[in-house]
């Protein structure tokens, strides 16, 4: 199976910089947390990160502007639903890791990756 889009449920520090990774190597990504200020926030930390990069010169304006543009910021795990891989990337109590991989269950394909990640 070809993994085509991504899913990465988190926007805190773990959740975005994945979703950073990904969308740097030419996947798109949708970043789901539970708040709006949340996916913001996480947004803003990838800008910020790439940001960085580019002052760097390890990357240009465009490549910044690119990378950002494949990540979806979302509330609704409904957004993962026709995605290939999930990281699963929320906080570290499992009631609440169990509950969001119960729900992904529920939405996604039988070929869907599920994966977790622990900080």
């Amino acid at each position: 199976m070809e993994v085509k889009k991504i899913a990465v449920i988190g926007a805190g520090t773990m959740g975005n910089g994945i979703a950073q990774v990904f969308a740097q190597h030419g996947y798109p990504v949708v970043m789901i947390d539970v708040k709006d200020e949340f996916v913001q926030r996480g947004m803003g930390a990838v800008e910020k990160s790439l940001a960085r990069l580019v002052k760097k010169e390890v990357m240009d304006d465009k490549t910044k502007a690119e990378v950002i543009g494949r990540i979806k910021g979302s509330t609704s795990l409904k957004d993962a639903a026709s995605v290939d891989l999930v990281v699963e990337a929320v906080l570290e109590d499992f009631a609440v890791k169990k509950k969001v991989f119960k729900e992904l269950d529920a939405l996604l394909g039988k070929d869907a990756i599920l994966s977790t990640n622990t900080s």
